[in-house]
């Protein structure tokens, strides 16, 4: 079967596609039993390969990953702005994984894509479904359609409506889908599957939390802070489902610019000083401390946006993931400026593991890799 690679915009299991655009043979993916993660952000790729074993509910082995470094301004507001330069980046991270699948996952940041939650009457036929979705989509997307690759999954019943059918719409320009397939391509992959970014890393953080927390973290409010390069994502969830989020323009590159500034580094020489470690020893009184502080500062003001834009009154958990989650002591100041317990999220909290893994390694890397690991594991739907 031919599909377009837009087919994944949306959180899980999709329905026909509206058009063809891409040549993409899902049919490859039956009997998969590995598959690879790419997450594209301003500050590196990252690479996840995961193998699957048994029947539902399936366990996962992660086998490898990687972390490979972007080039300065190779993206730009989440869309590439050098092809050349990332498929370069990532051929070179999967020389260094050593992985021979070459089917792979990929997502477009959720500020590349335009969602919106229609209903239309219950019991359509797929055909009239397909054709009442592409009605509505002409009143919520500013751009021809033509223009965009459009993809819809029907999440269920509207409550308290049964007539009716809640549906996600989800909409995105052709150049950022195709910009993204041409660099795989260029590095000799195949895509499988388009998601998207926030969908694939709330999906494994679901699975995470329910491993992490005591009744699978039933009826609690969690807030799920993602640090960036340039941007804190927050996402409250409630029984897996998403209630509120918000983007921060604050992120480790302020980390990295201070360090700069401190100690007479380029931007290169500071970031590779920060992820080695060899930075001199006033690094942590000066620079540091008062960069959790400001972290710390930033997650409680949005915390109480949170509170002053819907009903809920607390937060039970937060969950740190993105680059600067594993920063010493930073799960602690969090907690201790917002009163809420704060974790760093595992996505390989219930996988086994392969033997390549150094443990000590993969703990502190683990929650750069959520999305990475979300998109491998998404590869695996024939849907």
């Amino acid at each position: 079967m031919q599909v377009r690679a837009d087919m994944a915009l949306s959180p899980s299991i999709l329905k026909k596609p509206l058009d063809i655009k891409f040549d993409i043979d899902f049919s490859l993916l039956a009997g998969t039993d590995r598959m690879l993660g790419v997450d594209i952000s301003a500050s590196s790729i990252k690479v996840v390969e995961l193998s699957r074993k048994g029947r539902p509910p399936h366990s996962y082995r992660l086998e490898r990953y990687v972390i490979e470094p972007m080039p300065v301004d190779a993206l730009q507001d989440g869309g590439i702005n050098q092809i050349e330069q990332v498929s370069e980046c990532l051929r070179r991270a999967l020389k260094r994984m050593g992985a021979r699948q070459k089917k792979i996952v990929m997502a477009l940041p959720l500020t590349s894509v335009i969602t919106k939650k229609i209903h239309v009457p219950a019991g359509l036929r797929e055909d009239d479904l397909e054709f009442q979705v592409e009605t509505e989509a002409n009143q919520y997307v500013p751009f021809a359609l033509d223009e965009v690759n459009l993809d819809f999954q029907v999440i269920g019943p509207v409550p308290g409506h049964p007539e009716e059918v809640e549906v996600l719409l989800a909409a995105a320009r052709k150049d950022k889908v195709e910009d993204r397939v041409a660099t795989a391509v260029s590095a000799g992959l195949k895509v499988m599957v388009m998601d998207i970014e926030q969908f694939a890393a709330q999906a494994v953080s679901a699975r995470a939390i329910r491993q992490q927390l005591p009744e699978d973290g039933k009826d609690k409010v969690i807030a799920l802070i993602d640090i960036g390069a340039s941007v804190t994502r927050i996402n409250t969830l409630l029984n897996g489902e998403s209630i509120y989020m918000r983007d921060l323009s604050f992120g480790g590159d302020q980390l990295t610019q201070e360090i700069q500034n401190q100690f007479n580094l380029s931007p290169e020489e500071a970031e590779i000083a920060k992820r080695n470690g060899t930075l001199p020893e006033n690094y942590r009184h000066d620079v540091l401390q008062p960069f959790c502080e400001t972290v710390a500062l930033e997650v409680s003001r949005a915390l109480q946006f949170f509170f002053t834009s819907t009903q809920y009154t607390q937060v039970d958990y937060i969950f740190l993931s993105g680059g600067c989650a594993a920063i010493p002591d930073l799960e602690e100041i969090i907690s201790e400026r917002t009163k809420v317990t704060t974790r760093i999220i595992n996505p390989f909290a219930d996988m086994e593991l392969s033997g390549r893994m150094v443990p000590r390694q993969l703990k502190m890397d683990a929650p750069v890799l959520l999305t990475a690991c979300g998109l491998a594991m998404r590869g695996f739907d024939p849907s």
